[in-house]
């Protein structure tokens, strides 16, 4: 059994300092042992075997590799990958995180059309596209999520795409160019509560995120909107609901929630690890004001079951605008 996977240990880039940032700052304490509804099976049937060798042959980088998603095995095996464009390197330094940060390398300009041809090679009918921070960028790196989803739609016009995008704090006209280019879910991560994010993601703003998923909304209604958060990190019940409210009056569709993992003991520690029973609690409250889908387990994270989670959510849209329309 195992839970945080390394499975870049062996990974030419692991010379490298991971988080230079990180080097000089006190240990964290970390739990000794984990609890036992946080467990998951480790990688290695054949059919990871065989998304893994599409992801190498491409040369592509999936935040299932480098955030050490527990739920690497399940998904792999599923030839399910959320894959992470512009590189493997973020200009942030988020104390939760296991992204390598740095200065990041120029964009591989053909990056789009190998995501395009992987993702038709695995036939996938839902994808995750998610990426590192690009303050470097001007836009954010806006332009390249766009050229991303047009090339998926080219290579494979049955997939639905779903992003995971960053705030693209301070990049005028980036959000409108990748609403443009009409992903079919647009996810952008809280993190966690506002009172956390000095301390845990402190190149980020807490307002400036939920303004972001309010703004697609408007900007295009027919896109489902979603946000995650991890519990774990000293966070309070009523904070969490007010996020709860702040993410309904922007109008998001689909709220996850997930126990943080720490790790390595220069990352954030964990504060507590949420019993199921707790997180059972939060997905009923969510339902509750208003969201469409709501997961809230230990082992939730953002782009796990993002396909069925997909289908559920139309289900779910057309479920509620049923009664209207037979009125």
């Amino acid at each position: 059994m195992a839970v945080v996977l390394d499975i870049l240990k062996n990974d030419p880039r692991s010379a490298r300092l991971r988080h230079p940032e990180k080097a000089h700052r006190p240990d964290q304490p970390v739990q000794a042992k984990k609890p036992d509804w946080i467990r998951v099976k480790a990688p290695g049937s054949k059919a990871w075997t065989e998304t893994q060798k599409i992801v190498r042959e491409h040369g592509l980088v999936t935040v299932c590799e480098e955030a050490g998603c527990p739920n690497i095995g399940e998904c792999w095996e599923k030839r399910h990958a959320t894959f992470m464009i512009m590189g493997d390197t973020c200009t942030r330094a988020c104390a939760f995180c296991n992204v390598r940060t740095g200065l990041p390398d120029a964009l591989d300009q053909h990056e789009p059309e190998k995501i395009g041809d992987s993702v038709a090679k695995l036939g996938l009918h839902h994808v995750v596209i998610t990426s590192v921070d690009r303050d470097d960028l001007k836009d954010g790196g806006a332009q390249h999520f766009a050229r991303t989803i047009a090339a998926i739609r080219t290579a494979s016009p049955g997939t639905t795409v779903e992003i995971l995008t960053p705030d693209f704090l301070r990049k005028d006209g980036a959000l409108e160019v990748v609403v443009a280019a009409k992903p079919d879910v647009f996810n952008h991560n809280l993190e966690t509560v506002p009172a956390k994010y000095l301390t845990v993601r402190p190149g980020a703003r807490y307002f400036h995120s939920v303004r972001l998923l309010q703004r697609v909304k408007e900007l295009d209604p027919s896109i489902f909107t979603k946000s995650g958060i991890m519990v774990g990190l000293g966070e309070e019940r009523n904070e969490v609901l007010q996020l709860m409210d702040d993410l309904r009056s922007a109008d998001v569709d689909f709220l996850t929630i997930g126990q943080y993992l720490q790790p390595s003991k220069k990352h954030h520690e964990v504060v507590r690890f949420i019993p199921p029973d707790e997180f059972k609690t939060y997905e009923t409250t969510a339902y509750a004001k208003g969201f469409l889908l709501v997961s809230a387990t230990p082992l939730t994270r953002s782009s796990h079951h993002a396909g069925e989670d997909f289908a559920r959510l139309q289900a779910a849209r057309l479920a509620k605008l049923s009664p209207a329309l037979s009125a």
